[in-house]
């Protein structure tokens, strides 16, 4: 048991480990997929060195020079991870290695005799632009395939005297040269590109579905019209409309049944009652405009003109009677609201940069307001000017006139009781 017990307990962390670089390569930070991506080259490289270690030593002693050349990158490559790991410089280590991953085949190509004795050996430094390309992004990438290119030119210029004192190399060492060049970079270069596109559709991805979730919340708090015109430059809106139609709502008694309710529990009813208003708004086509504590306001006619925004109102505040019903029922709590209803011209706009709010301004949704206001407990009251408006299709009962606050004189006030019945 002992045993076991030892064993599992130097095991585990190592599960571990190994279990957040898988996690690290498939969701990776910027930093960590440069950091994965010139680990990749240097590996890549180191593992073409102990080849070329291996192959030129092999030709003879005459070859040692050659040889040494790979055999010190690997030095100095894995002192300097060394030494700037324990720095924590990655910047550092990141210079000396995209330098080293550039000279090196150089030189090895000019020690070994040139283009042709070396079968392009050269062309391993040009995993260094494209490794600086994507850790160090496009722009810093591009001295580092200047410089590429300069030591190409070099190279190009001074071939016949690097090819004049060339060793002999065997015609099967060259070919073997020219298919792992050949082979090797380009194996290399597609496993890079290939991780590094299958992180930028993991990007994507995870930005569309971003996207998406912030239409969503824009959708949530602005009707799409006004989102729209947004999201396509718009920075300033303000609209008049001459005819809307204006709806408050709010509970009754709200003060004293929050005293009796937990907060959970107040919460869920005022979800509950507001979804229910939701879902009419939908129903009817109207807007919600916000939710003010325990009241609900909305309107209909702006941002999309309507000739019916009194009846669509209306209908939906007659339904609000039966919604409210069977909440009550369903919560055994009983619940009244004080609707108040007004038409009439009013400005609406976006208001606010970091939060925006869609919101309407005027003495119609003051009076709106005061309908509400002052109001009876489960029932609908109404302006003249809706009154107006909806008086051919709806019994409405006249309660008379009322003093409201804002106005020097009384306003008449009326009630909604049902939609006429079509005979």
């Amino acid at each position: 048991m002992r045993e076991k017990s030892g064993m599992f307990s130097i095991q585990q962390p190592w599960q571990g480990r190994i279990k957040g670089m898988w996690s690290t390569l498939q969701s990776p930070t910027a930093s960590l997929l440069g950091q994965a991506i010139l680990f990749f080259l240097v590996l890549a490289e180191s593992l073409i060195c102990v080849f070329w270690i291996y192959t030129l030593s092999g030709l003879g002693d005459g070859y040692a020079l050659m040889a040494a050349v790979p055999y010190v990158y690997l030095v100095f490559s894995y002192a300097s991870l060394l030494l700037f790991y324990r720095m924590q410089r990655f910047d550092y280590f990141v210079f000396t290695q995209l330098v080293m991953l550039l000279v090196m085949p150089f030189f090895m190509q000019w020690i070994i005799g040139g283009f042709e004795a070396s079968s392009g050996m050269a062309i391993w430094a040009l995993l260094s632009p494209v490794g600086a390309m994507m850790i160090l992004g496009a722009t810093q990438s591009t001295q580092w395939f200047a410089l590429f290119l300069i030591l190409a030119g070099v190279s190009w210029q001074l071939n016949s005297l690097f090819a004049g004192y060339a060793l002999p190399i065997p015609a099967t060492t060259k070919s073997i040269f020219f298919l792992i060049n050949l082979a090797g970079v380009a194996s290399i270069l597609y496993t890079v590109l290939r991780y590094f596109q299958s992180q930028k559709a993991r990007l994507m991805e995870a930005l569309s579905y971003e996207q998406a979730r912030s239409e969503k919340l824009l959708l949530s708090l602005l009707p799409v019209s006004i989102a729209e015109r947004l999201k396509a430059g718009e920075v300033k809106i303000a609209d008049r409309y001459e005819h809307v139609t204006i709806l408050f709502a709010d509970l009754v008694d709200f003060t004293r049944l929050s005293l009796h309710l937990s907060p959970e529990a107040l919460l869920d009813l005022l979800n509950e009652v507001f979804s229910g208003f939701d879902r009419l708004a939908a129903k009817y086509g109207l807007e919600k405009i916000k939710t003010i504590g325990d009241a609900y306001m909305l309107v209909c006619g702006a941002p999309i003109e309507r000739t019916d925004h009194a009846e669509a109102v209306a209908d939906m505040a007659l339904e609000v009677q039966a919604l409210l019903q069977a909440i009550s029922t369903q919560l055994g709590t009983p619940l009244s609201m004080r609707i108040g209803i007004n038409s009439g011209p009013v400005v609406a706009g976006v208001i606010g940069h970091s939060k925006f709010s869609y919101d309407l301004w005027g003495d119609a949704v003051n009076l709106a307001r005061r309908m509400e206001q002052y109001g009876i407990a489960g029932d609908i009251q109404v302006s003249e000017a809706t009154y107006q408006l909806l008086r051919e299709h709806y019994v409405l009962e006249r309660r008379g006139t009322i003093l409201i606050k804002g106005h020097d004189e009384q306003v008449a006030a009326y009630l909604l009781k049902s939609r006429r019945t079509a005979f």
